[in-house]
């Protein structure tokens, strides 16, 4: 079992949780997820690590209550425990030497941009952090962005905090005036598609972290196969980072929505049972 040892509500949806862990702490990296388990009859879901305490054996995940799952896990409290959490899994990040990078979060994707963030600038690496929301009310990791990072931009949909635009605006308008070597990008696969197209223009390394469905987390299912360069790969072992201009971001959204229906009627049969 695996207690819950802080929860911070981020925003309506968003919850942090940092999870006694600490096989998983002593080992993980950036770039690396778990799953987990709520129960023994419960589903596994993959999470990328948020963030990790060596010292104090635990992880911190980042979770946004949309599924059965993640909405069933925003109940539980301090002191409750989840049945299973397994990793670390998958390939750290691979960040070569950059003297330059942004890293652009989107939404919920700035919990997995920020350990990034805050690799690169442990490696002296210049680091500019852009992230983009929908509105002031769900802006999550300001202040621990802003900590880490040289430079910071935040973005609104709607205008109401920051600038009014995507993230790609003060993408392409940073690259227009200064040089970089390196772009890391995590949130909605529009997003990641758009910096990609936006990076390449400009001759920088992308690296994008892509989170589809997934079973078991180790290879064995195939469900989280996504096409990169043309050739078949699997997010759980060869990822979950790839190259964002290889990735072939419209195959990709169309395998994440093949489940939407079943999800919404299995959030509606919890509802029913506890509502």
């Amino acid at each position: 079992m695996f207690p819950i040892i802080e929860k911070k509500v981020l925003n309506s949806q968003v919850t942090l949780y940092r999870f006694a862990a600490p096989f998983i702490a002593k080992k993980v990296q950036p770039g690396q997820f778990v799953m987990l388990r709520i129960d023994e009859k419960g589903e596994r879901i993959p999470l990328t690590v948020a963030d990790f305490d060596r010292e104090a054996g635990s992880i911190t995940l980042i979770v946004q209550a949309v599924g059965f799952t993640t909405k069933k896990l925003a109940t539980m409290e301090v002191g409750d425990a989840v049945a299973d959490l397994v990793g670390p899994l998958g390939c750290p990040t691979e960040f070569g030497t950059p003297k330059k990078a942004i890293v652009i979060g989107g939404g919920v994707g700035c919990a997995i941009a920020y350990p990034q963030a805050k690799a690169l600038a442990a490696m002296g690496v210049d680091t500019t952090v852009i992230a983009g929301f929908r509105n002031r009310d769900i802006v999550i990791l300001e202040e621990e962005m802003r900590a880490v990072a040289n430079h910071y931009y935040v973005t609104t949909d709607d205008g109401s905090y920051g600038e009014k635009g995507l993230v790609t605006d003060v993408l392409n308008r940073l690259c227009e005036k200064d040089t970089y070597d390196l772009v890391i990008a995590i949130g909605p696969i529009m997003m990641m598609k758009f910096v990609a197209k936006a990076t390449e223009s400009f001759g920088i390394r992308t690296i994008v972290s892509l989170n589809p469905i997934m079973i078991d987390g180790t290879g064995m299912c195939g469900g989280c196969r996504v096409k990169v360069g043309g050739e078949v790969k699997f997010a759980c072992v060869d990822g979950p980072d790839f190259d964002g201009h290889a990735v072939d971001f419209d195959e990709l959204a169309r395998r994440g929505a093949f489940y939407r229906v079943e999800e919404a009627h299995a959030c509606r049969l919890e509802e029913k049972q506890h509502g």
